[in-house]
């Protein structure tokens, strides 16, 4: 299991989540529209669950079913960006 940043984040990006994440695998460059987690590195602490304000951020396991597409566009994130 991994955490996933779901729909309230797009325009948003608060960063406290990034800050309190131990593993530092919370990113997004400027021209994102939203955070991503690194489902690789994500350690499953649950930190950046708290920190953010908008409630963006769920354990995979608990998605609502209307953000369970956000699983994949954190993984396919990383990926694109490790292939180009």
């Amino acid at each position: 299991m991994t955490y996933v940043i779901t729909q309230p984040c797009i325009g948003v990006k608060d960063r406290s989540c990034i800050d309190v994440c131990p593993m530092d695998c919370i990113h997004g460059r400027d021209e994102d529209e939203m955070l991503y987690i690194e489902p690789e590195d994500c350690i499953d602490c649950g930190a950046c669950v708290p920190a953010c304000p908008v409630e963006a951020i769920f354990a995979e396991s608990e998605l609502p079913d209307k953000w369970r597409n956000f699983a994949r566009i954190n993984a396919d994130y990383f990926q694109n960006r490790k292939s180009a």
